[in-house]
Order: structure tokens, then sequence, then C-alpha cells
């Protein structure tokens, strides 16, 4: 596994609403929280929809560390 474009920003999955929306947000506050540019942060939430649940979490992993 490569390490993620933020490995920086640490957002915590385990034991959390497990929702897809839930995921997205809590990811998507993470890089705004650390300043991250709303044009990155759409980019995110694009290729985050692109595909089914596994490729939401998968997507999560590659842009920041998840716990």
């Amino acid at each position: 596994m490569s390490e993620p474009k933020y490995p920086d920003i640490t957002v915590r999955l385990v034991g959390e609403d497990g929702n897809a929306f839930a995921i997205m947000s809590r990811v998507s506050a993470a890089l705004k929280d650390a300043g991250i540019s709303k044009e990155e942060r759409e980019a995110y939430f694009a290729e985050s929809t692109a595909g089914d649940y596994d490729h939401l979490l998968r997507t999560a992993t590659e842009w920041v560390t998840v716990k």
C-alpha cells in the first residue's frame, strides 16, 4: 500500500458511522481543516463518488491516513 496523498492528515473511521456520506464528510472536513483548497476537496469528492462503497473507502485511504 502506498502512502496517502496527504499523510499528515489523519481521519478516524474505525468505530465511527460507516455511512458513505459520513465518511466523505469526515475526510472533507479534515482536508478543509488542514487548509486544502476547495478545488482539491472537490476532486476528492468526485473521486470518492465515482464508484461503489469499497471504492469510497480505498479513495479515503489514498488521500489521508485512516485510523
